[in-house]
């Protein structure tokens, strides 16, 4: 016999990603405008959504970004040591994914194209692809 567990609801899957969000922007040391503006909403927005009683709703590119950060956050974390992992996203990167800028700017700038490429940057780093 197999037990099937239900299906999350979106507004479980909401709360769980921005409680992740918020702590790894914490752990990066972001500002409340990056992290707001990484995660494509506005600094008012941001301010409430990291709060647990959030009710809002994300849209599907946010749940996007979110995810692809949780797993840049991931890959930093199991292919260096700190200081480097944490503050990886907010140091200037000189590589030609970043043009001199810092990852976070980056992909602030580029969107999810952008966090998406370093998602699989970071992964290829890590895996030796």
């Amino acid at each position: 016999m197999q037990i099937t567990k239900p299906k999350p609801q979106p507004a479980e899957i909401t709360a769980v990603a921005l409680k992740a969000y918020a702590r790894i922007a914490h752990h990066w040391g972001l500002s409340q405008k990056d992290a707001a503006q990484l995660a494509d909403m506005s600094e008012s927005t941001w301010k409430r959504a990291k709060k647990p009683n959030f009710t809002g709703e994300l849209s599907k590119d946010q749940l996007l970004r979110l995810s692809a950060i949780i797993g840049i956050y991931k890959s930093l974390e199991l292919y260096f040591s700190e200081p480097v992992a944490s503050g990886w996203m907010t140091r200037v990167n000189a590589g030609p994914l970043f043009n001199g800028k810092r990852p976070v700017d980056s992909a602030i700038d580029g969107g999810l194209p952008q966090i998406l490429n370093i998602r699989t940057y970071l992964d290829a780093v890590r895996g030796g692809a």
